[in-house]
């Protein structure tokens, strides 16, 4: 479905843009119209991580005029293998800043605003209404939630992406014109059934696979070229090599985009909707709570413990706590491993940063468990508070 141009053309080209995207100026389709296009557009990208990196260096380089960047978070040494933005000299930097730092390298006739905030409820609106189009670069389904709804809310077009292990999909939601978000996934997945990409992996250069599919479209919706992926989801594997489209349909009954809405606004709370932890999860950890520093007490002490790692074993094989046994927390969800657990000893959980082990906690206590706890914050915790010449990750 072709669709007409997001944005209006600048004035004119300066002799300096010529010169630059000379490339683009001899395509027809692009040609000196759609480049004005793009100088004249104002594009958003949220998160300056694995997918936003190379989104925002081929925005940058592609000559859009007005480049937003939001990001609260600092460049970690783990980041390095994907997010191809930052350097190494930039770990412990703002990822707005190193971002921002880096398009002006590349080109510094784009203007550059950074918001160095986490997106919320409060300013999500506001943000988004300064920019034509916005590029979502998250990595969470709340967000992912929040940005969709204020998307459509504020009738902005934009592209989406999702990365892990070795599969990516793209899409472009823009309600006024073909399906949102809600309308492919109502509902977000159940708390620890979709692991993150810190859990469970991703392939450096599956980021820049996925992000110049995002920058594509992007361009196409800007220039009002081509046929943006509006209904249309592509899904990449990157082992098989290869691409496919399904059709994603609006829903009549969609609760935000549908004939007859019920979601009007940004709701209260996105983290709670998608549920960080589920309930019995969180009934589970009350007074069943250790910190490392107590985990490390009882150890000195001899108590006897039995220490369990719920994490993925390529996890287990970068860092582990001293004298822990790795039982996925998908054996013990399953059952399957319920019988590797002692009556007799004292069971401690712990997983990277205490989430998975809260829901396998709440597993262990409903077969019986009821003396078992897991350690808060897991082995980012450990590494930090008792020794922090372990590998994070």
């Amino acid at each position: 479905m072709s669709l007409p141009p997001l944005v209006e053309p600048a004035a004119e080209l300066t002799v300096d843009e010529i010169r630059r995207y000379s490339r683009h100026l001899i395509i027809p389709d692009v040609g000196v119209e759609g480049q004005k296009r793009l100088k004249n557009a104002r594009v958003l990208c949220v998160g300056a991580g694995g997918l936003g990196s190379p989104a925002l260096l081929y925005l940058a380089a592609a000559g859009v005029g007005t480049l937003g960047i939001i990001d609260f978070d600092t460049v970690d040494e783990s980041n390095l293998q994907r997010q191809v933005i930052h350097g190494v000299s930039d770990v412990g930097r703002s990822k707005a800043e190193s971002a921002a730092a880096s398009i002006r390298e590349i080109n510094p006739l784009v203007n550059v605003e950074i918001h160095n905030t986490a997106l919320d409820r409060e300013n999500v609106r506001d943000i988004f209404s300064r920019y034509d189009l916005i590029v979502d670069g998250t990595d969470n389904f709340a967000t992912r939630y929040m940005v969709n709804d204020a998307a459509v809310l504020l009738g902005k077009p934009y592209v989406w992406g999702s990365i892990y292990r070795f599969d990516g999909q793209a899409s472009v939601f823009w309600a006024e014109h073909g399906p949102c978000y809600r309308c492919l996934y109502p509902e977000p997945p159940p708390p620890g059934m979709v692991p993150s990409c810190a859990e469970g992996g991703v392939l450096g250069v599956l980021c820049a696979s996925i992000g110049s599919i995002q920058v594509n479209e992007a361009i196409k919706l800007l220039a009002g070229i081509g046929e943006p992926l509006v209904g249309r989801l592509m899904v990449y594997d990157a082992l098989e090599m290869s691409y496919r489209k399904i059709k994603v349909r609006k829903d009549p009954n969609c609760v935000l985009c549908g004939e007859n809405p019920t979601l009007t606004d940004l709701m209260e709370d996105y983290e709670d909707f998608c549920g960080a932890v589920s309930d019995e999860a969180q009934e589970a950890v009350v007074d069943s709570t250790i910190t490392a520093l107590e985990l490390k007490d009882w150890q000195d002490s001899g108590k006897d413990i039995f220490l369990v790692d719920v994490r993925e074993p390529a996890e287990y094989e970068i860092v582990r706590i001293p004298g822990s046994t790795l039982i996925p927390k998908g054996e013990i969800l399953s059952g399957e491993a319920l019988a590797k657990f002692p009556q007799d000893r004292q069971i401690v959980l712990h997983c990277k940063s205490g989430v998975r082990s809260a829901e396998a906690l709440a597993a262990l206590k409903a077969a019986g468990f009821n003396d078992a706890v897991h350690v808060q914050g897991g082995v980012l915790s450990w590494v930090k508070q008792i020794d922090p010449s372990l590998p994070s990750y």
